[in-house]
């Protein structure tokens, strides 16, 4: 998966803002959900975002994973992710 194309983001200091430009909304992220936006610009397996992720930060992957996809699956519903095969997990 990787973030889609028709979006605008900029880093605030350890945060991220999103704006999607088709619906017009902003969405903010946090340090660790900026850190994973970076990861998606290029595409990336779920366990490859997991693993960079639990090398990072102080966290078991069980708990990260669970996490991780929280976090994709609501980007996902926002429109802020593409899928692609290639790199499916």
């Amino acid at each position: 998966m990787t973030a889609a194309i028709d979006l605008v983001s900029t880093d605030l200091g350890n945060e991220a803002a999103i704006l999607n430009l088709k619906s017009g909304v902003y969405y903010g992220l946090n340090s660790i959900g900026a850190r994973v936006w970076r990861l998606i610009q290029q595409p990336r397996t779920i366990s490859e975002l997991r693993d960079t992720v639990v090398a990072e930060y102080e966290v078991d992957a069980a708990t990260c994973e669970r996490d991780l996809l929280s976090l994709l699956t609501d980007l996902a519903e926002a429109g802020l992710l593409e899928a692609h095969d290639a790199v499916a997990s």
